[in-house]
């Protein structure tokens, strides 16, 4: 990404909670700042109640990581923090040594445009324990929410089909950055266009758009609100039609229409922002066709979402351009994805690697240790499978088995398995970009190539089918064991 078109210019390293930089400074107290460590980035749940998760966000990790240095301003502010005491919360040779750190770990992580699932890393960090802690919070923030507004979008894509999905969701956007990062998302998950210029600029998307009731009430007559627009942009000409009665308006676009194709120009289409859509769209479409006008689009706003989307369809609804805004940049029915960054290994003194997990009283919440890799499997029609395994211990044979990490009872054995894909790859090392971010139109194919290779139960929107994810059986072993030993229950066990 070219970093003169980024969104922001100053320094973001301080996009992160304090309690990072309260454990960056203990790790520097007590002389484990440099220990190398692995973390890995994960979710939970898939968002939406459905069956899967669009991976989005990491060329804003990228970028942010280019430019990871702790600024002047930003160590003079850290050096005016105080702690429950009044004192000063950080020493002066500490903010020294942040001034001088560097950013020097290995990230692999799943590309962007990936279908993914839960439990599976999405990213993989290893370094420096005090650099992996920095960047938990930085990379929580831009990977959760372009995952989820990427998925949002793909499940309304899956809808529409090959109809266009305008993304109009701007001014209902959660600030500035949710709205550029929005229209990012939303164009890799699938849709056509946004109406947001400074996110077509920054990243290349379409932008469309043409003129709002404000322009049609300033008017006399919505006549010549149609025909002044038609005179000063005849190359832009989507009518908005129910300022006041709908069809009548459909009517007027008609005749302002035919003036345009008189003078070689061609109405695009009309738009619908309120009233029954379906039959709306229906009974405009017969008026634009008697007319001549068959190739006209018509376009349909009015807080759109996938369900909505795919009620109108089931009523016969003649919409072939969806413009879809607050429940796609919102994410309105679930507003956060809910990924968590858990440490999963320390190095030893032997050079060896203790693996950690975190414990829990709910299975859901239980991390799974060790330095991971997601293998999936495939044929020529279609995706199989995903194994979670261990690069370090223990790597998959032929019919390796797979375990549920929310239900041990739900094995899977992985038969035919001769063609598969490692899913993270290097992005850093050392510190050192080693990773072309592709152009945002290679993304945004692979998300319909990625999700072409699925079951559809997978991508029903009710009760959706669960996707074969889980960890070799090796590793499952060891992390029960791990457990086991956490809760001082296998001494106990092995009595029984």
């Amino acid at each position: 990404m070219n970093s003169s078109k980024s969104l922001y210019h100053n320094s973001l390293t301080l996009l992160t909670d304090l309690y990072q930089l309260t454990m960056a400074y203990g790790y520097w107290k007590s002389g484990m700042a440099g220990k190398e460590a692995v973390f890995n980035m994960f979710f939970r749940r898939n968002p939406f109640q459905g069956g899967y998760t669009i991976a989005c966000g990491l060329a804003q990790v990228i970028e942010y990581l280019q430019d990871l240095r702790f600024a002047e301003d930003d160590l003079a502010y850290l050096a005016t923090l105080r702690g429950n005491d009044g004192q000063l919360l950080f020493e002066p040779a500490f903010l020294e040594y942040l001034q001088e750190l560097r950013f020097t770990c290995d990230i692999d992580a799943i590309p962007e445009g990936t279908v993914v699932f839960p439990q599976e890393p999405m990213l993989r960090i290893k370094g420096p324990i005090l650099q992996c802690q920095l960047l938990e919070t930085p990379i929580l923030n831009m990977i959760n929410f372009q995952s989820l507004i990427a998925t949002k979008a793909a499940r309304i894509g899956q809808v529409v089909k090959d109809e266009p999905i305008l993304e109009f969701g701007l001014r209902r956007a959660q600030g500035i950055d949710g709205g550029v990062t929005a229209s990012r998302a939303a164009y890799i998950g699938g849709c056509a266009a946004t109406s947001n210029v400074l996110a077509g600029k920054l990243y290349g998307i379409p932008v469309k758009g043409t003129h709002a009731h404000s322009w049609i009430m300033s008017f006399d007559t919505e006549e010549d609100a149609f025909e002044t627009y038609a005179e000063v942009m005849p190359n832009n000409c989507v009518f908005l039609v129910d300022t006041y009665d709908t069809l009548e308006g459909v009517k007027k676009a008609i005749e302002v229409g035919k003036k345009l194709r008189a003078k070689g120009y061609k109405m695009a289409g009309i738009r619908l922002d309120s009233g029954d859509l379906a039959y709306l769209s229906i009974e405009s479409r017969k008026l634009l066709d008697a007319a001549g006008f068959t190739d006209a689009s018509i376009l349909a706003s009015n807080d759109l979402d996938e369900h909505i989307i795919f009620s109108l369809k089931n009523q016969g609804a003649t919409i072939n351009v969806w413009g879809v805004g607050t429940k796609l940049v919102t994410a309105y029915d679930q507003p956060a994805l809910g990924g968590v960054y858990k440490l999963a290994a320390i190095r030893n003194t032997s050079g060896g690697w203790d693996y950690k997990l975190k414990l829990s009283e709910q299975a859901i919440k239980i991390s799974t240790p060790g330095i991971q890799q997601v293998r999936r499997y495939f044929n020529d029609k279609e995706f199989l499978a995903d194994m979670i395994y261990d690069t370090e211990s223990f790597l998959p044979q032929q019919n390796s088995t797979i375990v549920d990490p929310m239900d041990y009872t739900k094995r899977r054995k992985l038969t035919n398995t001769e063609t598969f894909e490692d899913l993270l790859i290097p992005v850093f090392r050392q510190g050192q970009q080693v990773y072309t971010v592709p152009p945002i139109e290679d993304t945004r194919l692979r998300v319909k190539h990625q999700l072409g290779m699925f079951h559809e139960g997978i991508k029903r929107f009710s009760n959706p089918h669960i996707y074969p994810v889980g960890l070799e059986k090796g590793l499952y072993d060891f992390k029960t064991d791990l457990i086991l030993q956490l809760r001082n229950l296998k001494s106990e066990t092995e009595e029984v």
